[in-house]
């Protein structure tokens, strides 16, 4: 090797090392300040765990996983605002409640699933959504429907307090839920019921699970069916099929699993948890 060859390539290592060093450092800077705001922000033990108690979704939870909770509702709470609309006041139990809800999805993900997320908008009840668009045709039209939940791509999460108030009773209906597994679903652009898949997952077999099962589930629900394991809303589109599966797989993953067990696999894949076995 030549002179001016063994002087590059030490040049090399010496930038790549740097770059290491760097990294490492930044790394421990982010840590250190995840550390200053869950020290500085999370709630008092007494409230988390009247908060973790009065919510049946979380029943189970062992206490290592009761901490990571905690942790990532305290750095989403700091992330993100919090708006009240109309005459809401959160009490300090509704914005706990919310954060661990929010949180159980990317209980095992991180929050950097959540980039996204940057507001949070609380109605007293159901609100009105205007959505405007354009036929085949060229014609425009608009629909008007009262909503408990909205995600907006590269926009805010809209909730109904009320709705919020009822979700986490285990049984199968969760707006928090629902409305966050929107944003994951919208990572890969518009919501569409296919998120971002981890390495170790396919997306043949993802793409056949939930194409077989909204095909099944939207044909009997035509037919006049009401399946056990999903709301009907599920048949709606594949984005509200994957977010109503999301609930369900949180709420009531037992009968989420007879009913579709290829689907409830590749969510327990999706989000890293077995809630069939925590819950029981």
């Amino acid at each position: 090797m030549s002179q001016a060859a063994m002087v590059e390539y030490d040049a090399g290592s010496a930038f790549r090392r740097r770059t290491d060093e760097e990294s490492q450092l930044l790394d421990r800077l982010r840590a250190w300040r995840r550390q200053r705001i869950i020290e500085r922000r999370a709630p008092s033990q007494a409230l988390w765990l009247e908060v973790v108690g009065s919510l049946p979704v979380l029943r189970g939870l062992e206490p290592p996983q009761q901490q990571a909770l905690r942790d990532l509702s305290t750095l989403l709470l700091h992330k993100v605002q919090l708006v009240e609309v109309a005459d809401v006041r959160l009490g300090e139990r509704d914005v706990w409640s919310l954060a661990a809800q929010a949180c159980l999805p990317i209980l095992e993900l991180g929050l950097d699933w959540y980039e996204a997320c940057a507001t949070i908008v609380v109605y007293p009840g159901n609100f009105v959504a205007r959505h405007r668009y354009r036929d085949e045709v060229g014609l425009e039209h608009e629909d008007v429907v009262p909503l408990s939940g909205e995600a907006w791509d590269s926009g805010p999460i809209v909730l109904s307090l009320d709705d919020v108030r009822d979700a986490g009773a285990a049984d199968g209906f969760n707006v928090v839920i629902h409305e966050f597994a929107h944003k994951l679903d919208m990572l890969n652009g518009d919501a569409n019921g296919h998120p971002p898949l981890h390495g170790n997952m396919r997306l043949a077999d993802w793409t056949s699970a939930f194409t077989d099962a909204y095909a099944d589930f939207t044909a009997r629900v035509l037919a006049g069916e009401h399946p056990d394991g999903l709301d009907t809303y599920a048949a709606e589109s594949p984005a509200e099929f994957f977010s109503v599966a999301s609930e369900s797989f949180f709420e009531i993953p037992g009968r989420l699993r007879r009913l579709y067990p290829e689907v409830y696999r590749q969510l327990a894949l999706f989000y890293r948890q077995r809630p069939d076995e925590r819950l029981g």
